[in-house]
């Protein structure tokens, strides 16, 4: 149907439809806006941490798979040391987010030393990592004084998160910490999720995402589900 409008035919107007594509474009740009507001946040939260003064810790002594290292030895050739505290191969969420630190860990050693640590005794983190592919330097703080003392959450305990430490000599300096869960800034699968309508409300991280298939090619024995 056509009808006439300002002496002209025009296309019949619908009002319904025209409202819904002013609300998605309002829904849009307040995206838009949101989305410019936290880069600029995280500008100045990034700029907050590179000034950071930190303080003093302790030469901690943790268990590996060639003999115990302090913290110092953790170090290596670099002067700044990334700790990952993940806590053990019973959580799936730690899991993830080591499976996406571990996708640029070339590029984080590039400029930094990385280990990941857990409670878990150095043979069980290296079994767990080896089925993951995860290249990381593994050390067992094995529940002591270093996860209490240097939690990434005020309570003291074996909480998930990741530190950043800086040497200067024999000293080393705690510069900054920050705890994990989802959605935060520091594991991307979260960002991707929710852009399809997803979260942690209704989805949770699996070990293995592999489903039997109803026939097997080599005849089906002996399968480890």
């Amino acid at each position: 149907m056509r009808s006439m409008k300002g002496g002209t035919m025009g296309e019949v107007e619908h009002p319904a439809e025209e409202a819904d594509e002013v609300e998605e474009t309002q829904e849009a740009q307040e995206i838009e806006a949101l989305e410019r507001e936290i880069f600029e946040l995280t500008e100045r939260l990034n700029g907050l941490r590179a000034n950071a003064p930190g303080h003093e810790v302790r030469n901690y002594t943790f268990a590996t798979q060639a003999g115990d290292a302090t913290l110092l030895d953790l170090f290596g050739e670099h002067d700044k040391l990334f700790v990952i505290h993940n806590m053990g191969q019973g959580c799936r969420y730690c899991t993830l987010w080591a499976d996406g630190f571990n996708g640029f860990l070339p590029h984080l050693e590039a400029v930094m030393s990385v280990v990941l640590v857990s409670k878990d005794d150095p043979a069980t983190q290296r079994r767990f990592a080896n089925q993951r592919g995860w290249r990381f330097r593994l050390a067992s703080h094995g529940g002591g004084e270093y996860i209490q003392q240097q939690s990434v959450s005020s309570d003291p305990g074996n909480y998930p998160g990741a530190v950043m430490y800086e040497r200067h000599g024999d000293r080393i300096l705690r510069r900054n910490s920050v705890s994990f869960g989802p959605g935060d800034m520091f594991c991307s699968h979260w960002n991707i999720l929710a852009m399809a309508g997803l979260s942690a409300s209704n989805w949770t991280p699996q070990y293995s995402y592999w489903k039997r298939p109803q026939t097997l090619d080599d005849g089906g024995q002996n399968v480890a589900e």
